[in-house]
């Protein structure tokens, strides 16, 4: 049996793998062997790659990429199979660049998403009197907003807990695009009362993930934000989800970020290295901390 030595209050014990909610070792297949099934590998062949990595100092992919005898897609996509975690195929990364976490999971940018999904959930843990809705905040269009709920909501989707995305930037919604959802009915159509009953649709390549997309335009977005049928939203959808990430307008549009934020509870703000102005930041950053704990933290996008 494989174990794993745990050490807890100056005591060790080995317990079962299977204990702590992770698979033996004996159950995670060799990569060669989950590519040797997608490309049909010989023994031969494999017997090459592995010297070919031995002499070079590589990883068996890399090596069965410069042998000729694998894609670079064919490698990602059975690592990603290897260690359980979801991946886009070809296509779809054409449909959802945007979406890196699953288009490059081995990417910098994916792992950056993995390090914040961490910290989120630690911070948010703390508060467990409630669960809150996480508003992320940028002072400007092209900050990476946007960019980063999308792909931060697939990461906490990927953890196994149900998440949901709110486009509530309704100054200029992207996220039924960035998943290829319908637009007709979202959240102003149920912030004035028209909603029919399918506003939140699951997204069919993530497991556990939703999103609530803006739905029409409204002329009035601000009003709607203030009205109590928003508040009300906030306070009820972190109760049917594990997490909840709302997408908010820059700043610069308008009081809308600030009011999300505030009905939502908790917010994150997002920055551009060498673009956001310092001046700019202090202010929405003082704003947005106005309550204890509402300010979860700082993003410098740097990508």
């Amino acid at each position: 049996m494989n174990t794993q030595t745990v050490s807890a209050l100056g005591y060790e014990f080995d317990l079962p793998l299977s204990a702590m909610g992770l698979p033996s070792l004996g159950s995670v297949r060799l990569l060669g062997e989950i590519l040797g099934d997608r490309v049909t590998l010989s023994q031969d062949q494999v017997r090459q790659i592995l010297d070919h990595a031995g002499t070079h100092g590589t990883r068996f992919g890399d090596a069965a990429v410069a042998l000729g005898y694998a894609t670079a897609d064919q490698v990602l996509q059975a690592l990603t199979a290897q260690f359980q975690y979801p991946c886009a195929g070809p296509r779809a990364r054409l449909d959802s660049a945007e979406l890196v976490i699953l288009a490059e999971p081995h990417s910098a940018q994916a792992e950056a998403v993995r390090g914040i999904r961490s910290q989120v959930v630690r911070h948010l843990g703390r508060a467990a009197d409630r669960r809150r809705a996480l508003a992320v905040v940028s002072p400007a269009p092209g900050d990476g907003k946007t960019f980063l709920v999308a792909n931060l909501g697939v990461a906490l989707a990927q953890t196994g807990g149900r998440t949901l995305i709110v486009d509530a930037d309704m100054r200029g919604p992207r996220m039924h695009e960035i998943f290829d959802l319908r637009e007709r009915h979202g959240l102003s159509s149920a912030l004035i009362g028209r909603a029919d009953g399918h506003i939140i649709q699951p997204v069919a390549a993530v497991p556990g993930l939703y999103v609530l997309p803006c739905g029409i335009t409204p002329p009035n977005p601000l009003e709607l934000i203030e009205r109590a049928a928003f508040r009300s939203l906030m306070d009820n959808l972190p109760k049917h989800f594990d997490h909840v990430l709302v997408d908010t307008p820059a700043v610069i549009y308008g009081a809308d970020a600030r009011a999300i934020a505030e009905r939502c509870g908790a917010s994150l703000l997002v920055a551009r290295r060498n673009r956001s102005g310092l001046a700019a930041l202090r202010h929405v950053a003082g704003e947005l901390a106005e309550e204890p704990d509402a300010l979860v933290g700082m993003i410098v996008n740097d990508f």
